[in-house]
């Protein structure tokens, strides 16, 4: 069992920046791949970004290359995703999962993801 938990959401403007942290505890840390995916309001989850379990590896959505960027401490069992240059179409309920190794590279959906934080919201408007 893995628990995370999520934290760094707000309201920002356009062209700001927003640091997300994901803090897990319980199964060993460096067994899972770590990802965030988003929820905007009326739309389905999607997937944003994944971290390999040595922090070697990461893989953005098309929608936030160039723009986020997301790593891990694995001494700290703590994964954060820099978010630059904000637009209001970041705005979302962001969430971290853990993905076993097991699962393949890069996991980018749902269902390859074991455990789930609540979320954290992130507002972006002028």
């Amino acid at each position: 069992q893995v628990y995370l938990v999520e934290s760094g959401g707000g309201l920002g403007k356009p062209g700001d920046s927003l640091t997300l942290s994901c803090a897990a505890s319980g199964d060993t840390f460096s067994n899972y791949n770590i990802g965030w995916f988003r929820r905007a309001p009326g739309k389905e989850l999607e997937f944003v970004s994944i971290v390999r379990w040595s922090g070697g590896s990461t893989y953005y959505a098309d929608a936030v290359k160039g723009r986020f960027t997301i790593s891990r401490d694995n001494a700290k069992n703590t994964v954060a995703l820099q978010m630059n240059s904000l637009k209001p179409e970041d705005t979302a309920n962001y969430y971290c999962a853990a993905s076993h190794l097991r699962k393949g590279w890069p996991s980018t959906k749902t269902n390859e993801y074991d455990y789930w934080g609540q979320g954290t919201q992130v507002t972006v408007q002028s």
